[in-house]
């Protein structure tokens, strides 16, 4: 009597909550493709403003040399003339921030804030502190 219950149950996924489960797989992969690569540009503008506060030089060079870098890694979302330098002590610092809004599908786009500095500190220097 025990045998027969155990044939009659019944055991595994439903078609329902395969489709449910593909369609969030589906969801998050169109969320990764979109994301991933505006990630990687923006660990390439960090990677790019401690290379250039490495090698110093004037501010207008900087800016140049962080374009070269930016340049090899297709970056397009700074550009040397967007970056905030300011002074702490003796040292400049090298702050970025930009939006980047990424299409997901029709009229819905996801908005992301990026910032970094290379002040250890954390903190993202504002527009109007320019070191001159």
């Amino acid at each position: 009597m025990g045998r027969s219950k155990m044939l009659n149950k019944q055991a595994g996924v439903s078609l329902s909550g395969l489709i449910g489960a593909l369609a969030v797989i589906g969801v998050a992969g169109i969320f990764a493709m979109r994301m991933v690569p505006a990630y990687i540009e923006y660990n390439a503008i960090k990677s790019a403003i401690a290379k250039v506060k490495e090698t110093g030089g004037t501010i207008r060079e900087m800016q140049q040399a962080f374009n070269r870098h930016t340049s090899i890694n297709d970056v397009e979302a700074v550009r040397g003339q967007d970056l905030v330098f300011s002074r702490d002590g003796d040292e400049v610092q090298i702050s970025f921030a930009y939006e980047k809004r990424l299409p997901l599908m029709g009229n819905v786009s996801l908005l992301i804030d990026f910032a970094g500095t290379t002040d250890p500190s954390g903190m993202v220097a504002e527009a109007d502190s320019v070191a001159r």
